[in-house]
């Protein structure tokens, strides 16, 4: 029986007598009659009891990647704000990066392992990465016995294999086909997940041509060099300390050999764009095309022919199997193997192919030592030849679908092609079942807040034979046999009589109906749950032609929004394309399978876009939530990207948005991408840009508090932009101006000084000028008034963030408010957050833990529920968004109801119009009912259980 962690309780707590009939959730009686408020308050009854009295798994290491447990060193303090009683709870050491604890205990060993030289079973299967939002390459998992092999690491494959339970702790190696954010964005959250598990942690090689280097390097700066020791390059570079260099072959066409062993060995061999000499190759320019080579079988031995030949059956039977020649028994003859043994069985042989241009293709056309792999009626078979039984293309479709490329593929004669380069064919498949499965549920019971994803459904699939990549030419199509890659398909090596395809793990198809069908027979009334939240929107449209607003005496009103019938000032006339609130990412420390890790889209339509963190797959979800071509006008129109502190499940989704950006934009006259982050990701950007070029400008976060903003403010109105000698941010360290920029909450004396601002690291002003004028400039332009960053309690350089929108005159010339926006990143309740909240519009919380587990909050400088409400309540927020949940509430997190009154718990791809907001509490008990009969189990079993 699954373990059931005692803080499960999902949906209510546990009742030990039936419940009144009457909403929980509404805070006024509906005026119209409707009997499904029974159903909704009768539903909690259903409950089981409570597990209290057991407890959690001790050794479990997924309670939180960054968590460091309960046994850590515990120093609490204390702060007043000065408009607020209340006392704050944290944990000192924590934020002030002097906490150990979340980094490996010791250095992760590789694996020895027992090879099995039979291998009763082996196969290559496409783990699926990518293939639905066509945002990453796609992973390739070379399965044996004792052995595993992946190739690439995308963006997401963490994600998928703990949906589809791949276990990844036994993966020994990871070869990159190229090193960039397309094949290598999953890498940094998995080698921490990897390094995390047990007590010595697990550790992979990772194999790469010779700017993997650089990656090393750029990840150095946010992972633990412990983490980061296993890594491997081969080819010609530049060396780095941060990896070993093979010796490099005599020309870079020849093939490096990587693993030999009685098992399989894999060589690599290097394609760089045609025509170019080695000092010429520009990092991520070089590709791999992969050849992995079982070792033949002996063939069987045959009794009748070693009977024929003198030999009595016994030990010399044997010695024949292992390949020695023995003298016949009743022959003067010597017995040799051949002679008693069938022919051998060629051992069989994959080749992965990443040809990323037609500048590479004319490389790979010209490799001379493919010759002897190529098995076509024209090419000239010799005892050498080697029958190549299965090719992966990861070679993307334009490529692949030209006329050489085409030619090419057909030297491998009878070989099975897959094509696992971006096609049309699996672009509306989704990768992520149990997700998707959600969405569409969610979907069906609230569309305004959960629109449908933005591929079309998969009865409306179109597509043409065109598109799958094969030759038209009559006969050579039975000779290069094509196939679109899918999810878990597999090319089975061992046993050789199964040699060949295998769909029988490729999940089944699940339309938007299907799913509905299921959610009508699992809780019938839920269809009327729909009508009703349907209804909210009618009555929202009604209530706008008779509610005041809280500006209409022109008197300011601290909490104007305490009752449901007013509303803030700036929701007066507010248009539907003037905000609108995507959570991309809902989930804290890894991806799940039903919340990916943090980040906030928000969207201002017209008038562009910002990124509020973004951790690994943002850029998935974004295609997931707007479609391909949606989510690239959404990267394209991006305004600047600001990441809240440099843990890594809030920021290693970065470089893929910034490289698809950049490409898009390729031509097009653009300004670089303004990032906004604490100081390490500075570090981390610079040298990932030695890599990949990243086409953006970097502001640090402490450029943007409200005093570098005053500031600056003042001083442009002097006229004096900080760029002369003689400005006063040159002259001496100590000025006014600086000083004021430093009366923050990491002031000198004040208790969270060294949090932040450590001696010899101040911060340029002056350089940053020139940035801050490009910010401003660009707030104008999003009808923004300001962008504030302003520290909180996590770990060093941890910030939130206010948005504020420009006051708006309506038709007959009145002034109109602006909305007001605050995202808390990771944080514990502070004064500072409080006094950021005054007045906020919407507060987008971080609720890690449910209210019982305030410890752990505390341990882990995270905020649980009810602390989160609070700040919101005693700020006057006049709606708060609850997110950043903890991996063991897998759908919904433990809440206590009566704090919820304007409060709404956050999903994945959920889209919040500004216009919506007076309906979004309303909506909460809905979302409870939709998930009342969800198993409580932890998250974290399903991922424990993948990986190890």
């Amino acid at each position: 029986m699954r373990y059931v962690s005692p803080n499960l309780r999902l949906l209510f707590s546990p009742p030990l007598r039936p419940t009144l009939s009457v909403p929980l959730f509404i805070s006024k009686p509906n005026p119209k009659p409707f009997s499904f408020s029974t159903i909704l308050a009768s539903s909690s009854s259903k409950r089981p009891r409570s597990f209290s009295n057991l407890s959690r798994r001790s050794n479990s290491t997924f309670k939180d990647r960054k968590g460091g447990g309960r046994d850590m060193t515990m120093e609490e303090t204390t702060g007043q704000s000065k408009d607020s009683s209340s006392s704050f709870g944290l944990n000192k050491r924590r934020a002030e990066g002097r906490d150990k604890s979340d980094r490996p205990k010791k250095n992760p060993q590789l694996k020895e392992r027992k090879l099995n030289p039979t291998n009763t079973i082996a196969y290559v299967q496409i783990l699926g990465t990518g293939m639905d939002t066509q945002d990453t390459s796609p992973s390739v998992l070379l399965f044996f016995d004792k052995q595993r092999f992946i190739f690439n690491a995308g963006e997401g494959l963490q994600r998928f294999c703990t949906e589809h339970k791949v276990k990844l702790s036994k993966i020994d190696h990871i070869f990159l086909s190229r090193v960039c954010s397309e094949t290598a964005g999953g890498l940094p959250g998995l080698l921490l997940t990897l390094a995390g598990m047990g007590e010595e942690g697990y550790s992979v090689k990772i194999w790469g041509p010779s700017d993997l280097n650089f990656l090393v390097g750029a990840m150095k700066s946010f992972i633990p060099h412990a983490t980061m020791v296993h890594t491997q390059s081969f080819g010609q570079s530049p060396i780095s300390d941060a990896a070993e260099n093979v010796t490099a072959p005599i020309k870079a066409s020849d093939p490096i050999v990587l693993v030999k062993d009685e098992v399989v060995k894999i060589s690599a061999i290097l394609l760089q764009p045609h025509c170019l000499q080695q000092s010429q190759i520009k990092p991520g320019e070089m590709s791999v095309l992969y050849i992995c080579e079982l070792p033949e079988l002996m063939g069987k031995f045959d009794p009748k022919k070693a009977a024929a030949l003198g030999l009595k059956a016994g030990p010399k039977y044997s010695e024949l199997q292992h390949g020695k020649s023995v003298k016949s028994d009743r022959l003067d003859i010597m017995v040799h193997p051949a002679d008693v043994m069938d022919p051998p069985v060629p051992g069989p042989i994959v080749i992965l192919v990443d040809c990323p241009t037609e500048s590479h293709l004319q490389e790979l056309l010209s490799i001379e030592c493919l010759n002897g792999y190529y098995t076509d009626v024209s090419s000239h078979l010799t005892e050498s030849t080697k029958m190549v039984n299965c090719v992966i293309h990861l070679s993307p479709a334009s490529v692949v679908s030209s006329p050489n490329y085409q030619k090419w593929m057909k030297k491998f004669g009878s070989a099975q092609h897959i094509m696992a380069g971006h096609g049309k064919k699996t672009l509306e498949v989704p990768i992520l079942k149990s997700s998707a499965r959600v969405t569409s549920r969610l979907n069906y019971l609230c569309p305004q807040f959960f629109p449908a994803s933005g591929f079309l459904s998969l009865q409306h699939l179109n597509y043409s034979t065109s598109d799958d990549i094969s030759s038209s030419e009559g006969p050579t199509l039975k000779i290069c046999e094509s196939i679109p890659a899918e999810n878990l398909l597999k090319f089975t090596l061992r046993p050789y009589a199964q040699l060949g395809l295998d769909r029988s793990h490729i999940p089944t198809p699940m339309g938007q109906s299907q799913v509905v069908d299921e959610l009508h027979l699992e809780i019938p009334e839920i269809a009327d749950a729909a009508q009703h939240v349907r209804e909210f929107w009618q009555e929202l449209k009604e209530s706008r032609e008779v509610l005041p607003t809280s500006n209409d005496n022109g008197v300011m009103i601290e909490e104007p929004w305490l009752t449901e019938d007013t509303l803030p000032g700036c929701l007066e006339n507010i248009r539907r394309d003037d905000l609108e609130i995507v959570l991309l990412g809902t989930g804290s420390s890894q991806p799940s399978k039903y919340r990916n890790v943090s980040s906030v889209y928000i969207n201002l339509f017209s008038k562009g876009s910002l990124l509020l963190d973004c951790g690994e797959g943002t850029l998935g979800q974004l295609k997931r939530r707007y479609g391909v071509d949606g989510a690239d006008k959404a990267i394209r129109n991006l305004k600047c990207v600001w990441i809240s502190h440099i843990h890594a499940d809030h920021h290693t989704g970065l470089a893929r948005v910034l490289a698809l950006r950049r490409g898009l934009l390729k031509g097009v006259p653009h300004e670089p991408l303004l990032v906004i982050g604490p100081r390490q990701l500075k570090r981390y950007l610079d040298a990932y840009q030695r890599l990949e070029d990243l086409d953006m400008q970097f502001l640090d976060c402490r450029s943007t508090t409200k005093a570098s903003w005053d500031t600056f403010v003042r001083d442009g109105a002097s006229n004096n932009d900080g760029s002369s000698p003689q400005s006063p941010r040159h002259s001496n360290a100590k000025n006014e101006s600086m000083q004021e920029i430093n009366q923050t909450l990491f002031a000198k004396g004040s208790r969270m000084q060294s949090y932040l601002w450590q001696p010899g690291s101040p911060v340029d002003h002056s350089a940053a000028y020139p940035f801050l004028k490009s910010l401003k400039k660009m707030l104008g332009e999003a009808g923004l008034e300001a962008l504030i960053s302003f520290p909180v309690v996590h770990c060093p350089q941890a910030f939130g963030i206010v948005l504020e929108a420009a006051e708006r005159v309506n038709s007959v010339g009145k002034v109109i408010p602006g909305w007001k926006i605050v995202y808390s990143g990771d944080t514990r309740p502070c004064p500072e957050l409080v006094d950021a909240c005054r007045g906020a519009t919407v507060l987008i919380h971080e609720a890690t833990f449910e209210d019982g587990l305030v410890d752990e909050a505390i341990a882990r400088n995270h905020s649980t529920t009810k602390e989160a409400i609070e700040v919101g309540n005693s700020a006057g927020a006049y709606r708060i968004v609850l997110t950043h949940f903890s991996q063991r509430y897998p759908k919904i997190p433990v809440f206590d109801e009566t704090h919820m009154h304007k409060t709404c718990i956050a999903f994945d791809m959920m889209s919040i119009n500004i216009a919506d907001l007076p309906v979004l509490p309303k909506v909460l008990p809905y979302l409870k009912l939709l998930f009342r009969n969800e198993v409580a189990v932890d998250e974290s079993d399903d991922i424990l259980d993948a990986l190890v």
